[in-house]
């Protein structure tokens, strides 16, 4: 089913209709206006963000880029039949969170997309998980431009701000931008001599140009800053709506999102709808711009049909479409069993072969089992990010261990998958730990403790910032820290205590304060995921009782 509009609902009851550019006589480029008076045009926008390396489908065959690529033909033949025009477009983080991907700096995923036929894609901010030789590897592998209006280098813009296409006679702008926050979140190591500017500034100095060389009849933001509902972004950087809010009404026609990984579906004014896949989906809409996203993972194919008539733009329809995804069910026989919520979806076999070898590169080694849960390890991105989980703290246990540290900090960031009842892969641990940090640990005084807890402890809920604790407890109440005790006993400001935490962080990770200057900071050199999966090897069965919060973490 779809959201759909007329337009006599869209102009007097939801003023759902967006001007675009202008009908004054103009000079230069602008003269070469081609679209015709009076003629209607079919425009369509296809979108997804946040691959995080999902181009193969999961072990329930939902998702995957063959699929994909079998739906996006389809839809590419019915508009082109129709005779209406098409751009595809990607809400950047391609990179992390699979293991296949991870390991072959996401090639396969860059292919999957040249085939698919991409036309542009943001910058997300796990593009910086890798050296910036890698990210230029990885721009040169796509067949479509990178687009970052925001991201500077020795004062230069690093990628291209936008990116002009000629659909129809219709002159269709799109400029990309990506979260400040990436200087945050982002490697340190790599992100240090980058500068990630205002997105909103930004875009306003955009747009003047685009209107002033170029005049675009339409203009849509390909973005990798977030939905934030109503704008309200706590600690993260500002998203698409303060955006949307920030500029001229109208100035953009469209935002093309991702970065929170959120469908986004709306009831009412700011207001999420419970959406559920297959359901009706109506996008946001902000200052007379659309804002869409796509959820995550390829799950959804969004989809928005508009037509362009006289220099007016009018959606007629949007829908995030399932690519194969399934619902639990019970049988005949009482059992729960997978079924497809919408028809099923051939894979592409040109796409399916190219990238097949790649899934099976990494097979013989990831399959290994290296030891089993009597239960789920809550890794949620939601959940995470929000509570103190029994994985947060399995996986600070396994480094405090490894550090012989008297406790241990794990940004909920850094924590990308739940571990599911049963056996546990090698797979499983390079989905939940895949940036490859190494753990470090440093000595402080109690003194030095309380003053590095009341930046990193304080740090607000729903945001890879939150950290996740094990071997303390503590207090947080009015923006400070009280109440510390590890290993049973009060802090102490004049002890010695040592503690552990990736090296992400201890470089200045997610605001926390940068350690590695510090004296009797060590860097142990020991990769994350390998000290958790040598501390599960040895530890097996996991028992998830052992690891549950315990009210360690008090907040008031």
């Amino acid at each position: 089913m779809k959201f759909r509009m007329n337009k006599l609902v869209q102009i007097t009851s939801l003023a759902l209709t967006v001007t675009v550019g202008s009908l004054i006589s103009i000079t230069g480029e602008a003269a070469q206006q081609q679209w015709i008076k009076d003629k209607s045009y079919s425009i369509t926008v296809l979108h997804t963000n946040d691959n995080h390396g999902h181009f193969w489908e999961n072990k329930y065959g939902e998702l995957g880029m063959a699929a994909r690529a079998t739906l996006i033909k389809k839809i590419r033949a019915e508009v082109q039949a129709e005779g209406g025009s098409l751009l595809l477009l990607s809400g950047g983080d391609i990179n992390t969170g699979v293991p296949e991907s991870d390991l072959l700096d996401a090639e396969p995923d860059f292919i999957g997309m040249n085939m698919i036929g991409y036309d542009a894609m943001a910058i997300g901010n796990h593009e910086f998980d890798n050296s910036l030789d890698v990210l230029a590897k990885q721009a040169g592998w796509a067949t479509f431009p990178f687009l970052a209006a925001n991201i500077y280098k020795d004062g230069k813009r690093m990628f291209d701000a936008y990116k002009i296409f000629n659909k129809n006679g219709i002159k269709i702008a799109v400029l990309g931008l990506t979260t400040e926050d990436t200087a945050n979140i982002g490697n340190p190591e790599f992100v240090k001599l980058i500068e990630f500017r205002d997105p909103k500034i930004e875009a306003k100095l955009v747009i003047a140009e685009l209107k002033a060389k170029h005049n675009p009849d339409i203009i849509i933001a390909v973005t990798h800053m977030g939905h934030y509902l109503n704008g309200k972004n706590g600690s993260n950087a500002p998203g698409d709506v303060l955006l949307a809010r920030y500029l001229n009404e109208g100035d953009l026609d469209m935002i093309v999102g991702g970065h929170s990984q959120e469908p986004v579906c709306m009831e009412g004014i700011n207001q999420y709808a419970n959406f559920k896949a297959g359901d009706d989906c109506q996008p946001d809409k902000q200052n007379g711009t659309y804002i869409v996203q796509a959820h995550e993972w390829g799950k959804y194919v969004g989809r928005a049909d508009y037509i362009f008539k006289n220099g007016e733009l009018t959606m007629r329809s949007y829908n995030l479409i399932p690519v194969n995804l399934k619902k639990k069910v019970k049988n005949a026989e009482g059992k729960k069993v997978r079924v497809l919520i919408q028809d099923n979806i051939e894979q592409d076999q040109a796409v399916f072969d190219a990238l097949k070898p790649f899934q099976d590169k990494g097979q013989v080694a990831l399959s290994v089992i290296i030891g089993t849960t009597n239960d789920l390890l809550q890794g949620e991105r939601k959940i995470v990010r929000n509570n103190q989980t029994n994985l947060g703290r399995l996986i600070a246990t396994a480094h405090m261990q490894r550090a012989k540290a008297d406790f241990a900090i794990m940004n909920s960031g850094g924590i990308r998958a739940s571990i599911e009842a049963g056996d546990i892969s090698y797979k499983d641990i390079l989905t939940v730990q895949p940036f490859a940090n190494m753990i470090t640990y440093v000595d402080f005084t109690g003194a030095e403790i309380m003053d590095y807890l009341n930046v990193v402890g304080t740090k607000t809920k729903d945001s890879g910032a939150y950290a996740q604790f094990a071997g303390i407890s503590m207090t947080v109440a009015n923006n400070q820290v009280s109440n510390v005790v590890i290993a049973g006993k009060a802090l102490e400001a004049t002890a010695t205590y040592r503690f552990t935490i990736p090296s992400f962080n201890a470089a200045g990770g997610d605001g926390y304060p940068n350690i590695t200057e510090h004296p009797a900071y060590v860097n142990t050199g020991y990769v994350d995921a390998e000290v958790l999966k040598e501390y599960i090897q040895a530890n097996s069965p996991i028992k998830v009782a052992d690891f549950a919060p315990k009210n360690e973490m008090t907040y008031q």
